[in-house]
């Protein structure tokens, strides 16, 4: 008891929340700049951290809300900013902030949910926007937007189930494509959309867990790849999947926790990618959601397939009814 005590005092959850307050409020500084195109997944990673902190309240929520409508496209989707294109990483991440703010019901749900479904494609494949880039990513984000909004029934779940499958690789792994290399962010889009439609069963559990436990180094963090360095985000892609997979177990957790706590920047909040590294709100969010995930002390758990805190999913995906399908 008294270790865990001491590891929850070694997290400054309030310096980080002040982190993840004042990046909003710095309109000209370069990590602004440089995130404009991405301010919708900004926003959902800063106001999940801050609620996974127990600080959400300290948000406008209003204003908000009405930021996000603001970015939403003719088409139905949701760009990465006001005026910008609609494309399914954001229009996710937007529905993620309402659900977060149980405000689902500002949503026109069959505008948006049509504009997801039309960007399945025949094989069961999504793109990602009108453009037609394919993913396993923007698999996984039609697949957890719709569940969301319980509109899964507009698409062809079982042919987007098999072309996720389709992805698998003899590693256990899977890629962005049929045939492409195993990456740890691509194995969680996979597994946590097989997650949530029900089949896992396609899942060689305990090859997939091996290798993901490798990815597991000696300072405690997790690479997303053989050979390459641990990074912060990684605390999620492959903790999650090793979740949802029932293998957790078979990597160090307290290590892991050790390596995204050192990490911290303690004097001014906010986590970087490794120690001592320029700390930035992706990889705060994905550092606080690594330790969730760890049910760390004072951390609220996240559920590892919709990323988004256990009371959310639960009062969504469980409750009786879904939102309403119009404004």
């Amino acid at each position: 008891m008294a270790a865990r005590e001491s590891m929850e005092e070694a997290l400054v959850a309030e310096k980080h929340a002040q982190y993840v307050l004042s990046v909003e409020k710095k309109k000209d500084d370069l990590e602004s700049m440089v995130m404009e195109h991405l301010r919708m997944n900004g926003a959902y990673w800063g106001l999940t951290t801050l609620d996974l902190l127990h600080r959400i309240d300290a948000v406008d929520r209003d204003q908000v809300i009405s930021w996000i409508l603001a970015c939403q496209h003719e088409s139905g989707g949701f760009g990465g900013n006001i005026d910008h294109d609609a494309h399914l990483l954001y229009t996710l991440s937007a529905v993620q902030v309402l659900a977060l703010l149980d405000k689902l019901d500002v949503l026109d749900v069959e505008k948006v949910s049509n504009y997801v479904a039309g960007l399945q494609n025949d094989d069961g494949s999504f793109s990602g926007d009108e453009w037609g880039e394919i993913d396993t990513r923007f698999s996984y984000c039609a697949i957890c937007c719709l569940a969301l909004l319980h509109r899964l029934n507009k698409i062809d779940v079982r042919k987007a189930v098999s072309y996720v499958v389709s992805c698998k690789n003899l590693d256990g792994g899977f890629g962005c494509v049929p045939g492409a290399e195993s990456h740890a962010g691509q194995i969680f889009c996979c597994v946590g959309a097989l997650a949530i439609t029900g089949s896992l069963h396609h899942v060689d559990k305990d090859l997939l867990g091996w290798w993901l436990c490798e990815r597991q180094v000696k300072s405690g963090g997790l690479n997303g790849r053989p050979e390459k360095l641990p990074d912060v985000c990684y605390s999620w892609w492959v903790l999650s999947s090793l979740i949802m997979i029932d293998r957790v177990h078979w990597i160090d957790k307290n290590k892991l926790a050790n390596f995204i706590l050192d990490c911290q920047d303690k004097d001014n909040g906010g986590i970087s990618d490794r120690p001592d590294d320029a700390v930035d709100v992706f990889h705060t969010y994905f550092g606080i959601a690594g330790l969730s995930l760890l049910e760390y002390p004072g951390v609220k758990p996240i559920d590892p397939a919709y990323a988004l805190p256990v009371e959310t999913v639960n009062r969504i995906i469980l409750g009786s009814r879904g939102p309403s399908s119009s404004n």
